[in-house]
C-alpha cells in the first residue's frame, strides 16, 4: 500500500508541477490565469510533502516490502536514526530536496515585492519548471517506493555512518534548504533575462532570500565539519573531498553575490556580474548535486552508483545553455549606466572581494573536476590532493581577509588615501606586533602566522568601525555608552550584521589556520595501566571493555587523562562493528577546551582484549571554529531582520526612471 500511495504521491507533483509551471507562463499575459497557477502550486506542495509522509510512515512501520525501506531500514535501528533514514540514501534525499523546493515555491509565491510584480510569474515558472525536472528524477530515475519483492523479514539500517551521531538530523537539511534557497534568486535573475528588466528590481527581491540560503548552507557546511570532526575518527573535519568542495563552491559564488548586489543598489552598474553570480550559483548547486548522487566520486558523503548522474548532466547542461542564451540576447541591456569610479572606494573594495571569491571557486572546482575529465579523456585515475587546494586557495583567502578588514573603512565613492592610512594604522600595527609575537614564542610556519596577524587586523578594523558608529550615535543624541551602542546597532543592522559575520570569518580562517599548522599527535600500543604523553597531556589504558546489541558490536577503552597535574576526566572512545558493513566505525572522544582540544581514537584492540591502540591528537583552538559558524548564521540573521524605518537606498546619484532607461 505504501509503494502505491508513494507512487500516487510523485505522480501528482510530477502532473501538478507542469500544470503550475504553464500556468505560470500563460499568467505572465492573463493575470486571471494566475490564481490556476497558484493551486497547482500549493499542490505540488501537497504532494512533496505527502511523499516524504509515506516515506517515513514505511519506515517507522517497517513496511519492506518497499525496497526503500528493505534496503534502509531495520527494526533494531532507534526511532529517531529511523525517521532521519528519509535522507540517508539517493531516492528518500530526492524526496527531501523536492519538500524543500516545493516549500521554497509556495512562499516565494506567497511573499512578492511590489518592485518585482512584473518578474513573479516568470519566477515561479523557473521555480515550478525546476520542480518537474526533480519530480520527475524521483517518479522516474530514483523512485523510492518501487516495490520489494520477496520481502525480507529485516533489513540493514541505514549507512552505519549515519547511525550513531545526532547531527546527522540536522546538517543534511541545512545544506538543502541552503543548496535548494538558491533556485530562488536565480528564478528571479532569468525572470529579468527575460522581461529585459535588469535593473535592481531582481535584487530588491532576492537579496533575502540569497541571505537565508547563504546562512542555511552555512551552518549546514559548519555542522558538517563538525561531524566530521566526530565521526569519521580521523581528527580532521576538511579533507578537500569532491563531496565536500561541492558544498563550498555555490558558497563562494553566493557570498559574492551577497556583496555585489550591494555596489549595484548604489550604483547602476555590475549587472552582468550579478546576473551571472546568481545563474553560476545554481549551475554550481546542480554540479554538486551531480557529483554526490551519480556515484562518480569516491566518498563517504557520496551516495552509489546511479542512474541518475546522466540526467542531472543533461539538465545542467540544458540550464547552462539557456543562461548564456538569455545574456547574450539581453547583452544590449547589461552595459552599466554608471561606470565604477576608478581609485580608492568601497565598491573597488566589494568588486576585488568578488574577484577573490570567484578565484577560490574556480580553483576549487578544477582541482575537484580535472581528475574526473582526465578519466574520462583516457581512463587514467589520477588525485588532486590537499598540497594544490591548500597552495592555490590559501593565498586568495589571506588577500580576501586583508580586503575585508580595508572595506568597512573606506567610503562610498571615492575615498581619501591618507585618511584611509590613519584609520588602517593602528590596525596593521596590531596584525604586525601579534605575527612578531607569535614568531618569538616560537611558532613557525609564514601561512598559519600570516593568517593570524591578518584575522587580528580584520578584528581591529570592525572594533573601529563600531566605535565610530557609537561615537557618531553618542553625539547625535545625548545617549549614554549602553543605550548609544545598542542605538548604534539597531539603526544599522544591515551594516552591523554583515561585520558580525565577517568577525566569525576571521574566528574561523584563525581556527583553520592553527588548528591546521600546530596540531600535534601521538599513537600507541598500551596494557591496561599504561600511558603516554602529547603535548602536555597523559593519557592512561584504565580498561577495555566489550558491549552487543542487537544493531552492533561495540568495543570501548576507558582512558583517563591528565593535564600536568590536573586529572581531566575518563575519556571512552570506542571501535563499533555492524553487520552491514565492512569496516569498524570509530567513535572518538574529544575533551574539548577554550584553548586546545584532546582527541583520543581508538585503532585497535588485540584479540585477547589486553591490549588497545590508542591516539591522542591536541589541536589548538577547535572550539572556536566551531563558535565562528553561529557567528556568521547571527551576523547573518542581524543583517537580514527587517527595518520598518529603513528605506531601500536608491543608487547614488542615479533616479530609478534613469537606471531602468534602457530597459
Amino acid at each position: 500500500m505504501n509503494s502505491v500511495l508513494g507512487t500516487a504521491a510523485l505522480s501528482l507533483g510530477f502532473a501538478a508541477s507542469v500544470a503550475a509551471t504553464g500556468w505560470w507562463v500563460l499568467g505572465v499575459r492573463k493575470p486571471g490565469l494566475r490564481r490556476r497557477a497558484r493551486w497547482m502550486t500549493v499542490a505540488m506542495a501537497v504532494a512533496a510533502v505527502a511523499a516524504c509522509g509515506v516515506l517515513v510512515l514505511a519506515l517507522v512501520t517497517h513496511d519492506f516490502s518497499v525496497r526503500y525501506v528493505a534496503e534502509n531500514g531495520g527494526r533494531a535501528v532507534p526511532l529517531y536514526y529511523t525517521v532521519i533514514s528519509l535522507w540517508a540514501a539517493l531516492e528518500g534525499s530526492l524526496l527531501l530536496w523536492l519538500l524543500v523546493l516545493a516549500g521554497y515555491a509556495v512562499l516565494a509565491m506567497r511573499y512578492v515585492h511590489p518592485r518585482a510584480a512584473l518578474l513573479h510569474p516568470w519566477a515561479m515558472a523557473v521555480i515550478c519548471g525546476s520542480a518537474v525536472f526533480f519530480f520527475g528524477l524521483a517518479l522516474f530515475a530514483g523512485n523510492a517506493f518501487d516495490p520489494m519483492s520477496p520481502v525480507p523479514p529485516d533489513g540493514p539500517g541505514p549507512n552505519p555512518l549515519l547511525q550513531d551521531h545526532p547531527l546527522m538530523g540536522a546538517h543534511p537539511p541545512l545544506l538543502y534548504l541552503g543548496y535548494v534557497g538558491l533556485t530562488v534568486p536565480f528564478a528571479y535573475a532569468v525572470a529579468a533575462l527575460i522581461t529585459g528588466r535588469t535593473g535592481r528590481g531582481w535584487l530588491v527581491v532576492t537579496r533575502r532570500w540569497t541571505l537565508a540560503a547563504w546562512t542555511f548552507l552555512t551552518a549546514g557546511i559548519m555542522l558538517g565539519a563538525w561531524w566530521s570532526y566526530e565521526v569519521l575518527g580521523w581528527g580532521g573535519y576538511w579533507a578537500w573531498d569532491p563531496v565536500e568542495n561541492a558544498s563550498i563552491l555555490p558558497w563562494f559564488t553566493a557570498t559574492a553575490l551577497l556583496h555585489s548586489v550591494m555596489v549595484q543598489e548604489r550604483r547602476a552598474t555590475l549587472r552582468v556580474w550579478n546576473l551571472s553570480l546568481a545563474a553560476a550559483t545554481f549551475l554550481l548547486v546542480i554540479l554538486g548535486t551531480f557529483l554526490t548522487r551519480s556515484g562518480v566520486v569516491a566518498s563517504v558523503h557520496a551516495f552509489s552508483q546511479s542512474t541518475i548522474g546522466p540526467a542531472l548532466l543533461a539538465f545542467f547542461g540544458v540550464v547552462l545553455v539557456g543562461v548564456l542564451g538569455l545574456l547574450i540576447w539581453r547583452s544590449d541591456r547589461l552595459g552599466p549606466v554608471d561606470r565604477l569610479d576608478p581609485g580608492l572606494s568601497r565598491e573597488a573594495v566589494f568588486l576585488g572581494n568578488n574577484v577573490i571569491l570567484v578565484g577560490l571557486a574556480v580553483t576549487v572546482l578544477l582541482g575537484t573536476v580535472f581528475p574526473l575529465l582526465v578519466e574520462a579523456v583516457n581512463g587514467e585515475r589520477v588525485s588532486v590532493g590537499a598540497p594544490y587546494f591548500n597552495r592555490m586557495a590559501i593565498p586568495l583567502a589571506l588577500a580576501m581577509l586583508i580586503l575585508m578588514g580595508v572595506g568597512p573603512l573606506v567610503p562610498w565613492g571615492i575615498g581619501d588615501p591618507r585618511a584611509l592610512g590613519r584609520r588602517l594604522a593602528v590596525p596593521s600595527a596590531l596584525g604586525m606586533l601579534t605575527v612578531a609575537a607569535l614568531g618569538l614564542s616560537g611558532l613557525d610556519g609564514a601561512a598559519p602566522l600570516l593568517t593570524i596577524g591578518a584575522g587580528v587586523f580584520v578584528l581591529a578594523t570592525i572594533g573601529d568601525r563600531v566605535v565610530t558608529g557609537w561615537r557618531a550615535t553618542r553625539l547625535a543624541t545625548g545617549l549614554g555608552p549602553l543605550p548609544a551602542m545598542w542605538a548604534t546597532l539597531l539603526r544599522r543592522r544591515r551594516l552591523y550584521g554583515g561585520l558580525l559575520t565577517h568577525a566569525g570569518v576571521v574566528l574561523a580562517a584563525v581556527a583553520i589556520a592553527a588548528s591546521s599548522s600546530y596540531s600535534i599527535d601521538a599513537q600507541e600500543t598500551l596494557a591496561v595501566g599504561e600511558s603516554f604523553s602529547v603535548g602536555g597531556y597523559t593519557a592512561t589504558l584504565e580498561g577495555i571493555t566489550p558491549e552487543r546489541t542487537d544493531r552492533k558490536m561495540t568495543i570501548s577503552v576507558q582512558v583517563a587523562v591528565e593535564e600536568g597535574d590536573r586529572q581531566l576526566g575518563v575519556y571512552q572512545p570506542a571501535l563499533s562493528f555492524y553487520p552491514a558493513a565492512v569496516q569498524s566505525i570509530g567513535t572518538p572522544s574529544v575533551r574539548t577546551g577554550l584553548i586546545e582540544d584532546a582527541y583520543l581514537l581508538l585503532a585497535s584492540v588485540d584479540d585477547d582484549r589486553t591490549q588497545a591502540t590508542v591516539r591522542l591528537i591536541v589541536s589548538p583552538l577547535m572550539l572556536w571554529l566551531w563558535v565562528s559558524g553561529g557567528v556568521m548564521v547571527t551576523g547573518a540573521a542581524v543583517a537580514a531582520w527587517p527595518d520598518r524605518r529603513r528605506r531601500d537606498p536608491e543608487p547614488a546619484g542615479v533616479s530609478p526612471a534613469r537606471e531602468e532607461v534602457r530597459v
